[in-house]
């Protein structure tokens, strides 16, 4: 961090002197909480309470305001109301104090006028060159040098171990939570910060300066929401090039907002599925439950992310291993089974073990030679990548047995992971004091090794292609401030190099005119409308129709169909198009998110895509080689990989579609935006045919 980023990462972590605007005598005030806890952790810097109608709080000198105070004050914490912090605030610009926490909340969580306070309480901040934390913030802890600047009540109790955790938490309660929780995983704390609302100091800034911190081994994010991603994504990066991994438990996987987006792109890839897509491209863990949050840095200490993840797993007890393998093979985790030059090397020593995924010792594993031997030809085998050691009642009753083998292998260059069937505390601690991750159930257990079988390293984005992009830009400026209808997104669609389907519109009602030779019988009738972005719903689409009388009752029902559903509709023809036929139908879609930027979708097509949200999402644009990944994904599309003997459709065609779609994330700024693109469906022809898009949506 440079000079300026340096001076206030000290300000916020090791203040010489703090001053608490709004402190109170009374013990029983949350306003009085700080200045104890300050003390009780440690603190050997001054304390300032600031109150007009006290002289003395808990043995420290008062001020009547920031103004009276004699020394240079590092970081003021605000406890006045809302009403009073921009008060508070004048007085510490006034008294050149670097960075100021705000306490109050009603800000900008509390609704459009809240935001404008916020807004300008930040204006005037950045005017004085002060930086603030919160509002809505409960506080900080450091512990080297310890600083528990906090009104948390489970901060204040608890005894915070030392170690090399820091924490972010965009939840204010959860901070002391949390802390509780770590500490009882038997983790230590360099920092934890609540963030608030982020009006200033965010998550990616903090993050950012949490890389060059050497305090900090590892960074755990829990997260409501996604701000600053672009520096977030940096952060992120630099922090896996430092061997210091981001770990994120986000809340928000529900389906609120899906309805607000304008095609079945934006309302398929929501927020979570965006939000997995971000944390992919850049490097973070994400991890489903609060434990595995905290018992994951150590399996991850001293690692990078790598391209293989295969997993072998052994155990003494048959049910407490199929309570994490179960829950592995539904992650979609890659577990191995021994090689053979493992059950023959075993077989030397007089152990025989089985040849499935799972190497399940049973009671003959329960002597430290026969769990050692196997333990020991796992971790040399260059079959798996790590190794997941599972341990029945031995490991609470004769740790001897599976524990102290367990350490001994772990010293060796592959990932062990370890999880104690029975409550093992002692088990647990000997393996903590190693540096082994120890697991205390099933689910971290398993959730911790989905998320390192999914750690790859950073993406590379391709370089813009500029042929396409400026096809596309020439495309939208003969556009001007129109709104695209299918057939010009359809030119997008060209110009980006994505075959469509042959077509002409029709404007007569009564189509006395015969169509192009190219077209030809059968075909499909659609409306043509920038109004009417989902046609099929409208009724304003007819498929099947093999000469000009269908045609023409085709034209007067769509007609009529959409002036009932649409009556204000503009209507610009009848789109007539071939009939075409593929394979697979395909939804490829691209939309800029507004919390991570632009992203690329893939699904299974057709009117049921929503229906069946089978789909592949990355951050845009993307290179050939995520694009074949995001086609393996998708569930669904199986057919076009052969499955049981299927023709093999033209993958190769489709992922040279994904890469041109996903290029709209390189276009000039400057020009008129793509919000949202989509092709539904994009058929897919057998291997060689290509692909052909026959309905398409672009939202400027």
């Amino acid at each position: 961090m440079n000079e300026q980023d340096r001076m206030v990462f000290d300000a916020v972590f090791a203040p010489r002197v703090v001053a608490l605007v709004g402190a109170s005598s009374n013990a029983g005030k949350h306003t009085s909480r700080p200045q104890r806890t300050l003390r009780r952790h440690g603190y050997t810097g001054k304390i300032v309470p600031i109150n007009p109608k006290q002289a003395e709080i808990f043995g420290d000198r008062a001020y009547p305001s920031l103004d009276e105070v004699p020394d240079a004050v590092d970081h003021a914490f605000l406890m006045v109301p809302a009403a009073a912090v921009s008060e508070a605030l004048e007085q510490c610009i006034e008294h050149k104090v670097p960075v100021a926490t705000i306490y109050a909340d009603g800000f900008a969580e509390a609704g459009p006028e809240g935001q404008r306070r916020q807004d300008e309480l930040v204006e005037r901040a950045r005017e004085g060159g002060v930086r603030l934390l919160g509002p809505n913030c409960s506080g900080i802890v450091s512990t080297k040098p310890s600083c528990a600047l906090s009104v948390n009540a489970a901060i204040e109790q608890l005894t915070i171990t030392p170690g090399p955790l820091s924490v972010i938490s965009q939840s204010g309660s959860m901070t002391g939570g949390l802390v509780s929780r770590g500490l009882g995983r038997g983790v230590g704390f360099s920092k934890v910060v609540s963030i608030g609302n982020e009006s200033d100091l965010t998550v990616a800034e903090l993050t950012d300066w949490f890389v060059d911190d050497p305090d900090t081994g590892a960074v755990l994010l829990f997260l409501e929401t996604l701000r600053d991603s672009k520096r977030l994504g940096r952060a992120a990066r630099r922090a896996v090039e430092a061997g210091k991994p981001v770990i994120v438990y986000k809340l928000g996987r529900s389906d609120v907002g899906r309805s607000l987006a304008a095609s079945h792109t934006g309302a398929m890839a929501g927020a979570d599925e965006v939000a997995d897509a971000f944390f992919a491209a850049n490097g973070i863990l994400r991890v489903d439950t609060i434990e595995t949050l905290f018992e994951l840095p150590a399996l991850l200490a001293g690692q990078r992310p790598s391209e293989r993840h295969r997993v072998a797993v052994m155990s003494t007890t048959g049910g407490g291993a199929a309570t994490v393998v179960d829950r592995l093979g539904s992650m979609g985790v890659n577990v191995v089974p021994p090689s053979d030059a493992v059950v023959d090397a075993l077989a030397t020593k007089g152990v025989t073990i089985p040849r499935g995924p799972l190497t399940d010792l049973t009671h003959a594993g329960t002597r430290a030679e026969v769990y050692g031997a196997v333990i020991d030809e796992l971790v040399a085998s260059d079959h798996c990548d790590l190794v997941l050691a599972i341990a029945g009642s031995s490991a609470q009753f004769q740790p001897e047995i599976s524990v102290e083998p367990i350490i001994r292998a772990a010293q060796r260059d592959k990932l062990v992971a370890t999880f104690l069937a029975p409550h093992a505390v002692e088990g647990l601690a000997r393996l903590a004091e190693a540096g082994v991750a120890g697991f205390r159930t099933p689910e971290s257990c398993a959730d911790a090794v989905r998320a390192w079988s999914r750690w790859t390293a950073p993406a590379v984005p391709p370089a813009a292609d500029a042929e396409r992009l400026a096809a596309v830009a020439a495309r939208l400026k003969a556009l001007g401030e129109l709104r695209p209808n299918e057939v010009e997104s359809a030119g997008v669609f060209g110009a980006l190099g994505i075959p469509t389907a042959a077509s002409a519109v029709l404007t007569d009602l009564e189509v006395g005119m015969e169509l192009d030779s190219c077209v030809g019988f059968p075909v499909v009738a659609k409306v043509l409308s920038a109004d009417v972005p989902h046609k099929t719903d409208a009724g304003g689409v007819v498929l099947g129709i093999q000469d000009a009388a269908e045609l023409a009752a085709a034209v007067r029902t769509i007609r009529a169909n959409v002036a009932a559903s649409h009556p204000d509709a503009d209507i610009d023809g009848i789109l007539v198009q071939r009939m075409e036929k593929g394979l697979a139908e395909v939804i490829l879609g691209f939309r800029r998110d507004p919390e991570v930027g632009p992203v690329v979708m893939l699904g299974v097509g057709g009117v049921l895509a929503e229906l069946y949200r089978d789909i592949a999402v990355r951050l845009a644009p993307v290179g050939p080689e995520d694009a074949r990944a995001m086609i393996e994904e998708v569930t669904g599309l199986a057919v076009l990989r052969g499955y049981r003997g299927l023709p093999p459709g033209d993958t190769a065609a489709l992922a040279a579609s994904v890469v041109a779609i996903s290029q709209l994330a390189a276009l000039d700024p400057a020009l008129r935006c793509i919000s949202e693109a989509e092709i539904n469906p994009l058929l897919v022809g057998p291997e060689g045919a290509g692909v052909v898009a026959v309905d398409g949506l672009v939202v400027l």
